[in-house]
C-alpha cells in the first residue's frame, strides 16, 4: 500500500507538514485573541493561507468562544459580490445549524431584504443574496452583521479575509474603502486577519498615510522559510517513511528551490515518491526533471503574454546584470531607453513574475526561472 505523502503542495498544508513559522504563528495568535487587527503581505505560494490556516485551528481548539471566518476574495469581482459573501460566511459561522441561518438572518436585518437559496447540502448549497440598490444604501448592515451577532451571541469574531487587495479593482473601491473602515474600526467583538499576495497593492492600501485603512493593524511581511530549517524538515520526513536523504540533497533542493514553500514541497514529494530506499543523483535529476516539466505548458502560457522588451529584460535579469540602465546594458540584451526598461519592470512586478527588495531584483518563481534560463541560454538546470 502506498504510503502517504509527507510534502503537501497544491493545498493548505496539514499539521504534519507545517513547518517553522512558529514565530509568525504565535505573533498571529497573539493578535487575534488580543483583538489586534494583522495584515500579511507575502507573494503566493509562501504560505499565507496555510499559517492561517494553522492559527485558526489552533484557536477553535483552545478558545471555543471565537467563531471564525475565512473568505477568499480571488474570484470576486464586484462589490455586490464582496458583501453577499461576506453575509453568507459569517452566518455561517455564527452557528452549525442552517435553519439557524435562517432565524437569525430574519433577525439580524432591519433595512435589508435577504433572500435564499438553500440546495439538498446547506453546508456547501447555502447562499443569501439582496438587491443591489437597497445594498448600496444599506451595505453598512452587512460590514457590522459580525459585530452585532458577536453581542448577541455573547462570542468573538476572527475575520479572515484572502486576496484582500483584489478589492482595490473595484470601481468605487475608495468609497468602499472609507466605509469599511469607518464601520469596522468601532467593533469591539471582531478582529480581522487580511492577507493578501499583491504587495505594492497591498502597502498602498495599509501603509500609506493618505489612504483609510493606514495603520488598520500590525502589518506581517512573511519571508521565506530559513533553508537549515527546510532541511530538517526534508530530512525527517523521508526518515518517518522509512526512506533516506542526504543532508547534501536537501539542501540542493533548498537551494534550487530557493527556499520557495511551494515548490520545496513539490520538488521534496517528487524526490520521496521516486525514493524506495535512498535518494541517488538519477533519483534526483529525474524528479528535477518531472518538476520542470510538470510546469511547462503554465509557463509557455505565462511567456506568450510578454513583450520582446519584457523578455529580453528577463534575460538581463538572468543573467544578474545589475546596471539595467546602463548603456551597455541597453544594448547587448535590446532593451531600448532607460524608460522603456523601467516600465517593462514596472509590468513584470505587477504580474508577478520579478520581485524587488533593497535594489535586489530577482525571479519570483524558481523553476519558472530554471526553465527560463534553460530556454534562451540552454543552460542546464543543476548548473544555477
Amino acid at each position: 500500500m502506498q504510503k502517504l505523502s509527507p510534502f503537501v503542495f497544491g493545498n493548505l498544508v496539514n499539521l504534519q507538514s507545517f513547518t517553522n513559522r512558529e514565530n509568525e504563528l504565535k505573533r498571529l495568535k497573539n493578535n487575534l485573541i488580543s483583538g489586534i487587527n494583522t495584515i500579511i503581505i507575502s507573494p503566493r505560494r509562501w504560505g499565507k493561507s496555510s499559517l492561517v490556516e494553522k492559527t485558526i485551528m489552533d484557536i477553535n481548539i483552545t478558545d471555543p468562544d471565537y467563531k471564525t471566518v475565512k473568505i477568499d476574495l480571488f474570484s470576486v469581482n464586484s462589490e455586490q459580490e464582496f458583501l453577499e459573501k461576506f453575509a453568507r460566511e459569517v452566518i455561517k459561522a455564527s452557528s452549525a445549524k442552517w435553519e439557524e441561518w435562517l432565524k437569525e438572518s430574519k433577525d439580524i436585518f432591519k433595512k435589508l431584504i435577504p433572500k435564499f437559496s438553500i440546495g439538498i447540502q446547506p453546508d456547501s448549497d447555502f447562499s443569501i443574496s439582496f438587491d443591489w440598490e437597497e445594498l448600496k444604501k444599506y451595505s453598512d448592515e452587512i460590514l457590522n452583521l459580525p459585530e452585532i451577532l458577536a453581542t448577541k451571541k455573547q462570542v468573538k469574531f476572527i475575520i479572515c479575509i484572502d486576496e484582500f487587495q483584489n478589492l482595490a479593482h473595484f470601481p468605487n473601491f475608495e468609497a468602499v474603502e472609507k466605509n469599511m473602515r469607518a464601520v469596522w474600526q468601532k467593533q469591539k467583538n471582531v478582529v480581522y486577519c487580511l492577507y493578501g499576495s499583491k504587495r505594492d497593492m497591498m502597502t498602498n492600501i495599509f501603509d500609506n498615510s493618505s489612504k483609510p485603512f493606514y495603520r488598520f493593524g500590525d502589518l506581517l511581511l512573511l519571508s521565506k522559510i530559513k533553508k537549515e530549517k527546510w532541511e530538517s524538515f526534508i530530512v525527517e520526513n523521508f526518515e518517518k517513511t522509512n526512506r533516506r536523504i542526504s543532508q547534501t540533497f536537501a539542501g540542493r533542493i533548498t537551494d534550487l528551490m530557493k527556499c520557495h514553500s511551494w515548490y520545496v514541497q513539490q520538488f521534496s514529494y517528487y524526490v520521496w515518491s521516486e525514493t524506495q530506499n535512498e535518494v541517488t543523483d538519477s533519483i534526483f535529476c529525474d524528479a528535477l526533471e518531472r518538476l520542470v516539466q510538470s510546469n511547462v505548458p503554465l509557463f509557455q502560457n505565462k511567456i506568450e503574454e510578454f513583450s520582446t522588451g519584457q523578455i529580453n529584460l528577463l534575460k538581463a535579469i538572468a543573467k544578474n546584470e545589475k546596471q539595467l540602465s546602463s548603456k551597455e546594458t541597453l544594448k547587448r540584451y535590446h532593451l531600448g531607453t532607460s524608460a522603456g526598461v523601467n516600465k517593462n519592470k514596472n509590468t513584470l512586478l505587477q504580474k508577478d513574475i520579478i520581485s524587488e527588495e533593497r535594489g535586489i531584483i530577482e525571479f519570483l518563481d524558481p523553476v519558472f526561472e530554471l526553465w527560463f534560463r534553460k530556454l534562451y541560454f540552454d543552460e542546464d538546470y543543476l548548473k544555477h
